[in-house]
């Protein structure tokens, strides 16, 4: 038997803190559970005797004293997301067919062709036929079943409704790939354009500057060049012969950002500028709102306590400037309050998804309030990555042309004198 230390909500959403004795991270879930208890935290102390715990995942099992089990590693394996969301809607279609559950993942283990999920899916049906819990199963891969998918999926072992919970999982997943798709779609043309800009500009200031640098110095004899030009012949004799001194500036400034964004204030301030900025910020923040919407939204309609879907919605952000405004709200629910009035208090959301959030929570009708919220917003998204994709060459070509057109001029401006000179 091994100590375990449990951080849990009971039934009325209040947190919970102390030890259990179980013989696995999963018997202690499952013990917590049977007292009403929903785990959100369960970390190994030292066992009775001072005997480590066993792991539930991570180091390789061995078989019979001798050899190594051919799973190796049951954590070691990972399902691509892709991989995931299809297998969750098969899993849905063979569940609504009447197929029992461990049938059903010997069904998908055979049919995988990615060797990662065939791993897991073993290990998964081996662990359900071993008396192990669905939810308890997947627990045993966190790298591939994140808080979100597992929170869900006992939440459909509790109601008896695993196949709607699947369906409703799949369908999370394949909206925010889409969403993910169009912003990553948004951002290609740009890269391109900027990159093929970057080696025009540097080809012009790494061969042709230096050229008319030699025409200048014969022809003018000394005589001093225009501010303008004097700056292009510059930053081109850095560029050509002092290279090393970009790459050491670009890597401090990179190394002082990853130093900056580790940090607490230096995420939330990243994330604050990505927010606010203009041409990008609109999609980032509707996307975020998206996020928020969809997440809130499927885990509630699975049944999932309020306080723990707003704890999974917090991690899953994926932007540091809603996750403080979600654990404020948290925190506001935890003391009795109502979700929209909190919320409206961070200043993040927009009035009209307060608005929204304040109707749904009038009606009785909040999950399906935060859904409408998401489509809303998702569709938003798409008018917004296309209006960005219309705006962004225009603007991208006058960028390009003021640069290469302040070389050109610079360039010619002490032809004028040599010319004066040669009449």
């Amino acid at each position: 038997m091994a100590q375990y230390q449990y951080t849990a909500m009971d039934a009325g959403g209040k947190e919970k803190k102390g030890r259990i004795e179980a013989p696995s991270e999963n018997a202690a879930a499952s013990a917590l559970k049977k007292q009403g208890l929903y785990p959100t935290s369960i970390k190994a102390g030292r066992g009775i005797g001072g005997k480590a715990p066993r792991q539930v995942a991570g180091g390789a099992k061995k078989k019979g004293g001798g050899g190594f089990n051919m799973n190796m590693t049951i954590g070691a394996a990972k399902i691509r997301r892709k991989d995931l969301t299809i297998m969750t809607r098969q899993l849905a279609i063979l569940l609504d067919a009447g197929l029992p559950l461990i049938r059903s993942l010997r069904t998908l283990e055979r049919q995988a062709k990615d060797q990662g999920l065939k791993i897991i899916l073993g290990q998964t049906a081996e662990s359900v036929e071993g008396g192990a819990t669905f939810s308890e199963a997947l627990a045993e891969h966190p790298k591939s079943f994140d808080k979100l998918f597992l929170n869900m999926i006992r939440a459909g072992e509790a109601a008896g409704a695993m196949e709607s919970i699947l369906n409703r999982l799949a369908q999370f997943m394949e909206k925010a790939a889409r969403i993910a798709g169009k912003v990553k779609s948004a951002m290609i043309y740009p890269t391109v354009v900027m990159s093929v800009a970057g080696l025009i500009t540097s080809g012009l200031m790494i061969f042709i500057v230096p050229n008319f640098k030699k025409i200048f110095i014969e022809l003018l004899e000394g005589e001093p060049l225009p501010g303008l030009t004097q700056f292009v012949i510059d930053v081109s004799d850095i560029m050509k012969h002092r290279a090393y001194l970009i790459v050491i500036g670009l890597v401090v400034v990179f190394i002082i950002y990853k130093v900056i964004v580790k940090t607490d204030h230096g995420k939330y301030g990243r994330d604050w500028i990505l927010y606010n900025m203009p041409l990008f910020g609109p999609i980032i923040s509707k996307t975020a709102i998206a996020r928020f919407s969809r997440t809130l939204g499927t885990l509630m309609a699975s049944g999932v306590p309020v306080l723990q879907c707003l704890s999974i919605v917090k991690e899953t952000s994926g932007n540091d400037l809603v996750a403080n405004a979600v654990q404020k709200v948290h925190d506001a629910v935890k003391e009795g309050e109502g979700i929209a009035k909190p919320l409206g208090a961070t200043k993040v959301f927009p009035q009209m998804v307060i608005s929204m959030i304040e109707v749904g929570e009038e009606t009785g009708k909040l999950p399906e309030m935060m859904e409408k919220i998401a489509d809303t917003y998702e569709e938003e998204v798409d008018n917004a990555v296309g209006a960005l994709t219309s705006m962004i060459e225009p603007i991208m070509i006058v960028g390009l042309a003021v640069v290469v057109g302040t070389i050109v001029i610079a360039l010619f401006m002490p032809l004028t004198t040599i010319i004066e000179q040669l009449s």
